[in-house]
């Protein structure tokens, strides 16, 4: 027997859970692409999806998911043969230097492995070590997706300037958009990096590429930057059909617009405190599950890590597996893989899940997914401890 049948919740890092309004907003015929109403529909996103990445700078949009807005990025940044340095935190990064290195970028990695943020002072070495200043840019995730792990952006870029260090800086916001506090003007990054299905509670097929005055006369004639890569056109369009370099993706348009409208109604600020408390909720139900069976942790020991969009934790093999199995099949909640934690075929990558709060979530969502996961350990047997709806509860009480 089941008690899945009802309104499903995908709590996975991503497609997020889309608003009414999304899917209501989309619910319509295609429109004129050359006149009219989606003229003027375009023309309102810019200065929404500034406000949402904390910038007065350039947006360039392309129809793609977000290894589409990493190969954006790496075409416009950098010359074949240009040199890159990558921290990896996780799946992610690494994953972004493998995309560069294919456009024939010469990549250095410096690997914090998948449970810690960077070291600020490694950073520091390395770029004070390019005495040449070969090194034009330096790529990472504000959250690594499969991780969890969170980069303290400013902090980087004070590491980068405490260097003497010309390079550029460029984050992937994939995980973060929307969800974390993020401020690329003020925190100094030169390049940002999103997508449309996490934060942005929209389907996936847009990717977005925020650029800084400086990065677009520093990279200007970039050799990888093809016709349908180059940001320029986009960003500063001389026809309407240069957004897209040919036919706009108009109904994830009409997505995009009803989800930035949210945002700005709930407030940015606001929208940062709810994922940061409904983040906190979830660790402290990890916390106490944790404390009665020591196959229970968060993948990210340090709570200034962690990103407030998605938490990796482990469960000891295969008791994930099985759990994850159980929530979808038996509760309706759908939880993540544990990307990147081992190989599929090893038995070790059955002890790894992800718990996604991000977008479109509020506590009636997370404790919800919370206590059927709970349940879920209760039905199968999995060793757990006590109190973890009642922790999560209070940091939900305390929060609002």
């Amino acid at each position: 027997m089941t008690l899945a049948n009802g309104r499903q919740y995908l709590a996975i890092p991503g497609p997020s859970t889309m608003p009414d309004r999304v899917l209501q907003a989309m619910h319509q015929g295609a429109p004129n692409i050359y006149d009219g109403a989606l003229i003027d529909l375009v023309a309102s996103l810019w200065p929404d999806l500034r406000m949402v990445a904390g910038t007065t700078s350039h947006v360039a949009s392309y129809i793609g998911n977000g290894h589409a807005g990493w190969e954006a990025a790496n075409a416009n940044m950098f010359n074949r043969g240009d040199r890159a340095l990558v921290l990896a935190t996780g799946q992610f990064g690494l994953s972004w230097a493998n995309s560069a290195r294919a456009m024939g970028v010469e990549v250095e990695v410096l690997d914090f492995g998948k449970s810690a943020a960077p070291d600020m002072g490694r950073v520091e070495a390395v770029l004070r070590g390019d005495a040449g200043h070969k090194i034009k840019a330096v790529l990472t995730t504000q959250v690594d997706t499969a991780s969890s792990v969170k980069t303290d952006i400013a902090a980087l870029r004070a590491a980068m300037d405490a260097a003497g260090h010309p390079a550029l800086l460029a984050v992937d916001c994939i995980a973060s958009l929307g969800c974390d506090e993020y401020r690329m003007d003020e925190w100094g990054v030169d390049v940002t990096v999103a997508a449309s299905q996490k934060g942005l509670m929209t389907p996936p097929g847009m990717a977005f590429v925020w650029f800084s005055e400086a990065a677009r006369q520093r990279c200007a004639g970039a050799d990888l930057a093809s016709p349908y890569w180059a940001w320029g056109p986009r960003a500063d369009p001389v026809e309407f059909w240069q957004y897209w370099d040919g036919t706009a993706p108009t109904h994830h348009l009409f997505a995009l617009r009803a989800a930035l409208t949210m945002i700005r109604e709930e407030g940015l600020v606001q929208v940062w405190h709810r994922h940061r408390v409904l983040a906190g909720a979830v660790w402290a139900a990890f916390d106490a599950w944790g404390a009665g069976n020591p196959a229970i942790a968060m993948n990210v020991a340090d709570p200034q890590d962690r990103g407030w969009s998605v938490t990796a934790a482990r469960l000891g093999a295969p008791d994930a597996t099985r759990l994850r199995d159980w929530t979808e099949h038996k509760g309706g909640v759908t939880l993540g893989i544990g990307l990147g934690m081992a190989a599929s075929d090893d038995p070790a990558y059955h002890g790894y899940l992800r718990v996604a709060h991000m977008g479109h979530v509020n506590a009636h969502m997370t404790l919800g997914a919370l206590a059927v996961m709970e349940a879920g350990m209760q039905a199968l047997g999995i060793a757990h401890g006590e109190g973890a709806l009642t922790a999560a509860a209070s940091v939900v009480a305390n929060g609002a």
